[in-house]
């Protein structure tokens, strides 16, 4: 009798260790990291991307969560920065033991980022970082288990320079910060473009992040009769720009990428311009109205480009878990390889090196609003 006591003892307790392995589909949760800036230069592409992802997150648990389990979300701020984006990539995967991270936004933090996930085997997906670095390895590789929700910025690049030339536009004066990947690789992705499609650079002059000041450059614009100022940086830089060259009567039309998408755009300094982005709200396909109006009643805004993507991210990371049908890195690496999911910013699979295959859109800047203009697909 005792035997068989002790037997039944010794099941027991191999049942719940087995329940309580990492893999085992039922009970528990899976944590989720995001990391956004929440603070730093763009804070406002950290909220947009903090509440789009934990939209995405509320929505599952409300229908199970993901292979039986609870999702939990890990926030932290990264503040758009490399060194506080690798402390918040450590502390996440370090102390909060997290197997997935929904992040970072700019591309000059999801790079430290994704050599972390890398090395520790966590599962990155960056909803807006387009600098084609972010997956690869230094030897062109691909990353195993680092994957964005957004085109990069090649196909962002060539979008503008071919709007640009097809608006009849034939010179073009590239404003850049040396010191920011995103904004580097998307002015060498234009003049790369303009120029092959027969366009002409002018001009092409860098800055810093903390210069206020642009008069100086916008006087070389201004005396090389560029038709374009092509300016991809984000939307704090755009206003202070816009405004300045709008003083010194620069007639040259801005044109920039989706750094410019942000409530905090000063639609005012940026009038007349365009830019590229990843969806627009007036979108009439169903999963984008429907989006729209759930964000709409969570947060009493519309959503912009920067929530939207984090909604997707984060929809495709959890869609690449269930279809793995377990809580490991491996195997839902394979399986987000091979998704074929209806995102809100457009029907996505991965090419091989972890990019989203989508159109994009362009968006003009005019009378106080931002309106469709074109979809270019890839």
């Amino acid at each position: 009798m005792k035997t068989r006591v002790a037997v039944f003892a010794l099941l027991i307790v191999a049942m719940l260790l087995t329940a309580c392995q990492p893999g085992a589909a039922g009970g528990g949760t899976i944590k989720i990291a995001i990391l956004a800036p929440l603070s730093g230069p763009v804070p406002t592409f950290g909220v947009s991307t903090r509440d789009g992802a934990l939209l995405a997150i509320e929505e599952a648990n409300a229908k199970g969560g993901v292979l039986g389990k609870k999702i939990e979300a890990v926030v932290a701020d990264s503040q758009c920065t490399p060194d506080p984006a690798v402390n918040a990539a450590n502390k996440v995967i370090e102390q909060d033991k997290v197997h997935y991270i929904v992040g970072e936004v700019c591309s000059s933090a999801s790079i430290p980022i994704s050599e972390i996930a890398e090395k520790n085997k966590v599962i990155q997906i960056s909803p807006t970082s387009t600098n084609p670095t972010v997956t690869l390895n230094a030897d062109g590789t691909t990353k195993k288990y680092v994957f964005r929700a957004c085109f990069i910025d090649p196909f962002q690049g060539t979008v503008m320079a071919k709007f640009a030339l097809s608006k009849g536009y034939k010179t073009a004066f590239i404003m850049f910060d040396q010191g920011n990947d995103y904004v580097r690789g998307l002015a060498e992705f234009f003049e790369k473009a303009f120029s092959e499609a027969g366009g002409q650079i002018v001009g092409k002059e860098s800055y810093t992040k903390t210069d206020t000041d642009f008069s100086a450059i916008l006087t070389k614009v201004a005396e090389s009769k560029a038709e374009v100022l092509f300016l991809p940086d984000y939307y704090n830089i755009v206003n202070l720009v816009g405004a300045q060259a709008k003083e010194k009567g620069v007639t040259a039309v801005m044109m920039g990428g989706d750094g410019w998408d942000s409530a905090d755009l000063d639609v005012k300094a940026a009038d007349g311009g365009f830019y590229s982005n990843h969806y627009d709200a007036a979108d009439t396909r169903p999963i984008v109205q429907s989006w729209v109006a759930n964000y709409q009643k969570k947060y009493n805004s519309v959503p912009d480009a920067l929530a939207t993507l984090a909604y997707d991210a984060t929809n495709l990371l959890l869609a690449g878990i269930a279809k793995a049908g377990v809580d490991d890195t491996d195997k839902v690496a394979a399986a987000m390889e091979t998704l074929n999911f209806e995102a809100v910013s457009g029907n996505v699979t991965f090419d091989k090196q972890h990019n989203p295959i989508k159109s994009a859109v362009v968006i003009a800047v005019k009378d106080g609003k931002k309106t469709f203009t074109a979809s270019v697909a890839p």
